[in-house]
């Protein structure tokens, strides 16, 4: 008889569609939201379901990806960073100042650009660490300050001017048909992915944003894992307003300061999926894929602009609500 009961306990269960649909319901909606778009392009020439189109999504969303990766790493750890935008629009300034004002190589320009993320990232962190001043607030600070810098050093106005081949090749230049800030974009994400879920001292981040308390009392120095993902954070900021530039062939003092709200609405949205009520790196991805998904739609079936931003914090608010009644995200 024990024998019969081991067996029976030991056969597979059978297919849990309300668990599957908990779990990746988020990347159910981003499918639905595709076919949608093809849909109602179909009735327009058709022009969402090209593969040119389709590359063109990727594009837009590469430097989102970039910056929201990032931001993942801070939010994993507990923390908010508030700042990536105008972090992102300061370096951005930074990038193309030094070399066309200064004249500096652009790879010289790239670790000044960089270094300014990361010291951004790593001024906050220390705030947040050594202070005990939350980083909702701090980001928020930093965010002034980085707008402040911004204008002081630009005088408010854009930069242009002739920008090196290879550098505008990373936001311009195609490998094939793929463009290049897109192979970049991957191997960002790719590196993050691993280091977030494959290395001890991501594993250590997730440990601190999951308890903090039992992390500590472990042993671990949490205070040092916050620090190392906010300065990931600003790092990330700092590359994606630098190819941002490299995109544009300029820089304005205001340009990268939508990634703020729009990598906060992945990073929320990916917490839904995946890994539910954790910040994931699969998961922001699905989130920037969404955000980029409607724009790119909106923009093709003719709806107006303010229009794409209501269905954007729409969005993020039912998927956030969603995750709060599931008890999947807490914010207290």
């Amino acid at each position: 008889m024990a024998q019969i009961s081991n067996s029976k306990s030991n056969e597979p269960r059978g297919f849990d569609v309300g668990n599957f649909v908990n779990r990746f319901g988020t990347v159910l909606a981003l499918i639905v939201i595709f076919v949608l778009f093809s849909v109602l392009s179909s009735f327009q020439g058709g022009r969402f379901l090209t593969s040119q189109n389709l590359i063109n999504i990727l594009r837009q969303v590469a430097t989102l990806a970039i910056v929201a990766s990032g931001l993942t790493i801070a939010v994993a750890a507990g923390e908010f960073d508030l700042s990536v935008g105008q972090v992102a629009s300061l370096t951005g300034i930074l990038m193309a100042g030094l070399i066309v004002r200064q004249e500096l190589p652009w790879g010289v320009a790239a670790i000044g650009a960089l270094g300014t993320g990361m010291l951004a990232g790593l001024i906050t962190g220390m705030l947040v660490t050594r202070f005990k001043i939350p980083s909702l607030i701090t980001t928020l600070g930093m965010g002034l300050i980085a707008v402040g810098v911004n204008y002081a050093y630009a005088r408010g106005d854009s930069i242009y001017g002739r920008m090196p081949e290879e550098y505008t090749f990373i936001g311009t230049g195609t490998i094939g048909p793929i463009p290049f800030v897109v192979i970049v974009s991957a191997a960002v994400v790719a590196v993050l992915y691993v280091f977030l879920n494959y290395t001890r001292t991501g594993r250590y981040i997730l440990a601190t944003g999951g308890n903090p308390t039992a992390t500590r009392l472990s042993g671990i120095n949490i205070n040092k894992y916050r620090l190392i993902a906010l300065m990931i954070s600003g790092f990330c900021a700092a590359m994606g307003g630098s190819i941002l530039v490299s995109y544009l062939g300029s820089a304005q003092p205001s340009g990268a300061d939508n990634y703020a709200m729009d990598s906060l609405a992945a990073v929320f949205i990916g917490m839904t999926t995946i890994r539910r009520g954790q910040a994931n790196i699969l998961g922001t991805i699905v989130g920037v894929l969404i955000l980029g998904i409607i724009n790119n739609g909106l923009n093709l079936v003719g709806a107006p602009f303010f229009l794409q931003t209501i269905v954007k914090g729409s969005v993020l608010i039912l998927a956030v609500s969603l995750a709060v009644r599931r008890e999947e995200i807490r914010f207290f």
